[in-house]
Protein backbone atom coordinates (compact mmCIF):
# COMPACT_ATOMS: atom_id res chain seq x y z
CA UNK A 1 0.00 0.00 0.00
CA UNK A 2 1.15 3.04 -0.94
CA UNK A 3 1.96 6.39 1.79
CA UNK A 4 -0.80 8.39 1.47
CA UNK A 5 1.88 11.51 0.94
CA UNK A 6 3.63 9.94 -1.79
CA UNK A 7 2.22 9.16 -5.16
CA UNK A 8 4.13 7.44 -7.57
CA UNK A 9 7.53 7.95 -5.43
CA UNK A 10 7.09 11.72 -6.02
CA UNK A 11 6.25 13.37 -2.80
CA UNK A 12 2.84 15.66 -3.18
CA UNK A 13 3.92 18.15 -0.01
CA UNK A 14 4.75 21.29 -0.57
CA UNK A 15 8.28 22.04 -1.20
CA UNK A 16 9.61 25.10 0.76
CA UNK A 17 10.78 28.10 -1.22
CA UNK A 18 14.76 28.78 -0.52
CA UNK A 19 14.90 31.87 1.64
CA UNK A 20 15.59 34.84 -0.03
CA UNK A 21 18.88 36.86 -0.16
CA UNK A 22 19.53 40.20 1.15
CA UNK A 23 18.34 42.58 -0.67
CA UNK A 24 21.77 44.89 -0.01
CA UNK A 25 25.09 43.13 0.84
CA UNK A 26 27.01 44.17 3.31
CA UNK A 27 29.01 47.38 2.06
CA UNK A 28 30.12 49.32 5.56
CA UNK A 29 33.36 47.96 6.37
CA UNK A 30 33.95 47.26 9.78
CA UNK A 31 37.87 48.38 10.12
CA UNK A 32 36.75 52.31 10.25
CA UNK A 33 36.39 52.54 13.47
CA UNK A 34 39.86 51.00 14.19
CA UNK A 35 41.09 53.41 11.30
CA UNK A 36 39.63 56.56 12.98
CA UNK A 37 41.22 55.57 16.75
CA UNK A 38 44.46 55.12 14.88
CA UNK A 39 44.27 58.24 13.52
CA UNK A 40 43.16 60.08 16.86
CA UNK A 41 45.60 58.48 18.88
CA UNK A 42 48.54 58.95 16.19
CA UNK A 43 48.22 62.81 16.32
CA UNK A 44 51.10 62.87 18.97
CA UNK A 45 53.16 61.09 16.63
CA UNK A 46 52.15 63.13 13.82
CA UNK A 47 53.51 66.06 15.72
CA UNK A 48 56.84 64.64 16.69
CA UNK A 49 57.43 63.64 12.98
CA UNK A 50 56.97 66.86 11.87
CA UNK A 51 59.10 68.28 14.52
CA UNK A 52 61.57 65.63 13.24
CA UNK A 53 61.92 68.10 10.53
CA UNK A 54 64.03 70.69 12.78
CA UNK A 55 67.12 68.45 13.28
CA UNK A 56 66.77 67.81 9.59
CA UNK A 57 67.07 71.23 8.52
CA UNK A 58 69.79 71.71 10.55
CA UNK A 59 71.90 69.01 9.09
CA UNK A 60 71.15 70.29 5.85
CA UNK A 61 72.26 73.72 6.64
CA UNK A 62 75.58 72.34 8.08
CA UNK A 63 76.62 70.07 5.12
CA UNK A 64 75.06 71.08 2.10
CA UNK A 65 78.01 72.69 0.29
CA UNK A 66 78.31 76.19 -0.46
CA UNK A 67 80.11 78.66 -2.48
CA UNK A 68 82.87 81.17 -0.95
CA UNK A 69 82.99 84.36 -2.61
CA UNK A 70 85.26 87.57 -1.77
CA UNK A 71 83.84 90.99 -3.13
CA UNK A 72 85.86 93.07 -5.11
CA UNK A 73 85.39 96.19 -7.54
CA UNK A 74 85.45 93.79 -10.33
CA UNK A 75 82.61 91.68 -8.31
CA UNK A 76 82.78 88.74 -6.77
CA UNK A 77 85.73 86.32 -6.79
CA UNK A 78 85.57 82.55 -5.68
CA UNK A 79 87.57 81.79 -2.72
CA UNK A 80 89.91 78.21 -3.34
CA UNK A 81 88.09 76.30 -5.83
CA UNK A 82 85.01 76.79 -6.36
CA UNK A 83 82.32 74.34 -6.19
CA UNK A 84 80.37 73.70 -9.11
CA UNK A 85 76.51 72.09 -9.24
CA UNK A 86 76.31 73.27 -5.97
CA UNK A 87 72.17 73.54 -6.66
CA UNK A 88 72.51 69.62 -7.45
CA UNK A 89 74.90 68.91 -4.32
CA UNK A 90 72.45 71.05 -1.65
CA UNK A 91 69.34 68.91 -3.29
CA UNK A 92 71.52 65.55 -3.06
CA UNK A 93 71.99 66.25 0.57
CA UNK A 94 68.87 67.07 1.44
CA UNK A 95 67.11 63.90 -0.23
CA UNK A 96 69.48 61.88 2.03
CA UNK A 97 68.50 63.62 5.08
CA UNK A 98 65.20 62.71 4.89
CA UNK A 99 65.67 59.49 3.30
CA UNK A 100 67.52 58.85 7.12
CA UNK A 101 64.95 60.43 9.09
CA UNK A 102 62.35 58.47 7.47
CA UNK A 103 64.01 55.10 7.87
CA UNK A 104 64.30 56.20 11.74
CA UNK A 105 60.54 57.57 11.62
CA UNK A 106 59.09 54.38 9.87
CA UNK A 107 61.35 52.02 12.25
CA UNK A 108 60.56 54.17 15.73
CA UNK A 109 56.95 54.42 14.78
CA UNK A 110 57.07 50.16 13.95
CA UNK A 111 58.30 50.38 17.81
CA UNK A 112 55.38 51.85 19.42
CA UNK A 113 53.30 48.45 19.33
CA UNK A 114 49.94 50.30 20.00
CA UNK A 115 50.23 52.55 17.09
CA UNK A 116 50.23 49.92 14.98
CA UNK A 117 47.52 49.35 11.98
CA UNK A 118 46.24 51.58 8.68
CA UNK A 119 46.13 54.68 10.13
CA UNK A 120 49.83 54.97 11.24
CA UNK A 121 50.48 54.91 7.33
CA UNK A 122 48.24 57.84 6.75
CA UNK A 123 50.41 59.53 9.81
CA UNK A 124 53.24 58.43 8.94
CA UNK A 125 52.43 59.81 5.08
CA UNK A 126 51.31 63.22 6.32
CA UNK A 127 54.03 63.73 9.18
CA UNK A 128 56.66 63.01 6.74
CA UNK A 129 55.78 65.45 4.51
CA UNK A 130 55.28 68.03 6.94
CA UNK A 131 59.10 66.98 8.15
CA UNK A 132 60.51 67.62 4.92
CA UNK A 133 58.44 71.28 4.54
CA UNK A 134 60.41 72.30 8.04
CA UNK A 135 63.67 70.78 7.58
CA UNK A 136 63.40 72.87 3.55
CA UNK A 137 62.33 76.07 4.95
CA UNK A 138 64.40 75.89 7.87
CA UNK A 139 67.60 75.15 5.92
CA UNK A 140 66.78 78.20 3.50
CA UNK A 141 66.18 80.85 6.88
CA UNK A 142 69.48 79.63 8.32
CA UNK A 143 71.53 79.95 4.90
CA UNK A 144 69.83 83.13 3.08
CA UNK A 145 71.51 84.37 -0.02
CA UNK A 146 73.43 87.11 0.29
CA UNK A 147 72.26 91.00 0.24
CA UNK A 148 72.50 93.73 -2.10
CA UNK A 149 74.44 95.26 0.42
CA UNK A 150 76.20 92.75 1.21
CA UNK A 151 77.27 92.29 -2.59
CA UNK A 152 78.65 96.21 -2.84
CA UNK A 153 80.81 95.82 0.22
CA UNK A 154 84.14 95.17 -1.44
CA UNK A 155 86.30 92.93 1.05
CA UNK A 156 83.65 91.00 2.43
CA UNK A 157 83.17 87.51 2.39
CA UNK A 158 79.67 86.08 1.48
CA UNK A 159 78.24 82.44 0.55
CA UNK A 160 75.82 81.46 -1.23
CA UNK A 161 72.63 81.05 -0.59
CA UNK A 162 70.75 77.68 0.60
CA UNK A 163 67.85 76.63 -1.88
CA UNK A 164 65.59 73.47 -2.76
CA UNK A 165 65.81 73.04 -6.37
CA UNK A 166 63.68 69.67 -6.82
CA UNK A 167 60.26 69.90 -4.87
CA UNK A 168 59.74 66.15 -5.63
CA UNK A 169 62.38 65.80 -3.01
CA UNK A 170 60.09 66.19 0.03
CA UNK A 171 58.66 63.25 -0.75
CA UNK A 172 61.55 61.37 0.56
CA UNK A 173 60.71 61.31 4.13
CA UNK A 174 57.20 60.12 3.75
CA UNK A 175 58.83 57.57 1.18
CA UNK A 176 60.92 56.17 3.75
CA UNK A 177 59.00 55.69 6.39
CA UNK A 178 56.59 53.98 4.91
CA UNK A 179 59.07 51.43 3.41
CA UNK A 180 60.62 51.17 6.55
CA UNK A 181 57.44 50.76 8.84
CA UNK A 182 56.17 47.86 5.61
CA UNK A 183 59.10 46.17 5.61
CA UNK A 184 58.73 45.60 9.32
CA UNK A 185 55.04 44.61 8.79
CA UNK A 186 55.86 41.67 6.31
CA UNK A 187 58.60 40.81 8.45
CA UNK A 188 56.07 40.37 11.55
CA UNK A 189 55.21 36.68 12.25
CA UNK A 190 51.93 37.59 13.96
CA UNK A 191 48.61 38.45 11.29
CA UNK A 192 47.90 40.79 13.88
CA UNK A 193 51.13 42.97 13.48
CA UNK A 194 52.35 42.36 17.33
CA UNK A 195 49.83 44.60 18.64
CA UNK A 196 49.21 45.08 21.93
Amino acid sequence: MADAGFTGGVSTTPLEAPPLPAPYPQIYWRGWPEVRDDFRRGLGLLLGIALAGVPAGLLWWLLAPKGVYRITDEGPVAVGLPVGELQAGADAVFVLVLLGLGLLVGAASWALRSRRGVGTLGVLAVGGSLASVVAWQLGELLRRPPSRADLADVGATVTTGLSLGSLPALAATSFAALLAYLICAMLAADDGLNRS
